[in-house]
């Protein structure tokens, strides 16, 4: 008998040890395929067309004509970024809900319809779905439109969020990697992307108007597995992911937000806090993140600096130039950082102590498809891959900004050697450029002129968007 107990307490153990390490292994999260949207070449939006459409404003006179300008071709923001077909066309930037709801149709049909076709999966293997757009809450939701269009199972479990900002994308990721844990062999969607329609803000207030400036057109579908038997057809495999929220404080919930100015126009608000937030906001995601992918060699050696820089400055007296900085390089081969905006990936740059090697990816995608908010990041993923600098075993490190204010980041393991040029096939041989300057700024350098005095041709354009914009007013 007691040998008998003795081997079925040893089976038991043995049981559950399998049941706990089968367990973990079926809520992996792999990364299938993923697909960029590239808008047609007719929506390209350049900074002389942007000129134009800011004339076009009614609230808008030539002392804001020089300071979007000037927001313009200092964001590192290029040529060939895309706009909504409203914004080109007569209609102008008073869009409807046909607009909104075209916009986000032609960027889910492109991708999903790539993505099915190149991954082997069909619409009706779909068990989860995720959708991110934060500006836009359609009545039925974006995902009831994905799973009407595709004829999708009934029992697929859909989400839909809003209000998540430019951090959405690994909200939307950590969302599938939750279902993964109670889910086993499943296929999962994840959409993400922004309305730039509804997106305008039509007056005239400095702090609101630069978002006109830094957003455009894109998206990306992700499709991912949790089973094993996937494994060695997978891109990535996620390591970890951490989720840093600020909101409980006052200066960081109010440091961008959607409202009202003093006449009623919707727009965001970008006060001028939201630098020493986002700071604020990385530092303490990347104190989490940092154990969980970094030996303990370099943790050791950043705690025994910064420590022995405290002492030096408490009793010795001796400032300090330069603070200690963790070397994320230690753990991460790539960053893949959101490209928000120029200050945004300098910023970035300083705070972790990289290269300009490795911020190539983030200003690469910003000057070639602009700031397209959470889907922003697989761009820059994509324009890694494209230059074959994705190898199997590498680790890619996810960081993304969001109102609210939040802080999300995420590890990618790569599991096989990657090649694929997706939205860059075109282009990716003339990146990086022999220089980043914006063509407009040489050939209209008045709008750096302080004081500025408007060119004769500049009022004159002003004088004739205004007569059209009366006997438009007057014929309708």
């Amino acid at each position: 008998m007691f040998v008998l107990s003795t081997c079925l307490l040893a089976l038991s153990l043995l049981y559950l040890f399998y049941k706990l390490i089968d367990q973990r292994i079926s809520q992996t999260c792999y990364i299938l395929h993923y697909e960029c949207f590239k808008p047609s070449d007719d929506r390209k939006l350049s900074t002389e067309f942007s000129g134009k459409m800011i004339r076009r404003c009614k609230n808008l006179g030539i002392q804001e004509y020089q300071f979007l300008l000037r927001a313009i071709v200092s964001s590192g923001i290029g040529e060939e970024t895309y706009a909504p077909r409203n914004f080109l066309s007569g209609q102008g930037t008073n869009s409807r809900l046909s607009d909104n709801l075209s916009e986000m149709d032609e960027f889910f049909t492109e991708t999903l319809d790539k993505l099915f076709s190149r991954s082997g999966v069909f619409p009706q293997d779909i068990d989860i779905l995720v959708v991110n757009v934060s500006v836009m809450a359609s009545v039925p939701s974006l995902p009831s439109r994905i799973i009407n269009h595709y004829k999708m199972r009934d029992d697929v479990k859909s989400f839909n969020l809003s209000g998540m900002g430019c951090s959405a994308t690994l909200i939307a990721i950590n969302i599938v990697q939750n279902m993964f844990k109670t889910h086993r062999n499943k296929f999962a969607l994840v959409l993400t992307s922004e309305a730039i329609s509804p997106s305008w803000y039509n007056g005239n207030e400095r702090s609101m108007i630069l978002t006109n400036c830094l957003f455009r057109c894109g998206g990306a579908s992700v499709l991912l597995t949790n089973k094993r038997a996937l494994r060695k057809k997978a891109m990535f495999k996620l390591k970890c992911l951490v989720r840093t929220h600020m909101g409980s404080s006052d200066e960081a919930f109010t440091c961008c937000t959607q409202q009202e100015d003093d006449k009623g126009h919707v727009g965001f608000f970008l006060g001028k806090t939201l630098p020493k937030t986002a700071t604020r906001a990385l530092t303490e995601n990347l104190r989490t993140i940092a154990p969980k992918i970094l030996p303990l060699t370099a943790l050791f050696h950043f705690i025994l600096r910064a420590n022995i820089q405290k002492f030096g400055a408490k009793y010795l007296n001796i400032s300090v130039k330069r603070k200690a900085i963790m070397n994320f390089k230690l753990g991460v081969d790539h960053f893949c950082l959101h490209p928000g905006g120029k200050a945004v990936i300098d910023g970035v740059k300083q705070s972790l102590g990289l290269i300009e090697d490795d911020m190539e990816p983030s200003r690469m995608t910003l000057h070639r498809f602009g700031n397209t908010s959470a889907s922003s990041l697989w761009y820059v993923l994509a324009y890694m891959e494209a230059k074959k600098r994705l190898k199997k075993g590498d680790k890619v490190l996810m960081i993304g900004f969001g109102s609210g204010f939040k802080c999300n980041s995420c590890l990618w393991e790569v599991l096989r050697d990657l090649d694929d040029k997706n939205v860059w096939e075109d282009c990716v041989d003339n990146f990086p450029p022999k220089s980043l300057t914006n063509p407009y700024l040489e050939k209209y350098a008045w709008i750096n002129e302080e004081p500025w005095t408007p060119p004769p041709e500049l009022l004159q354009a002003f004088a004739d968007e205004e007569l059209e914009y009366n006997s438009t007013r007057l014929d309708t």
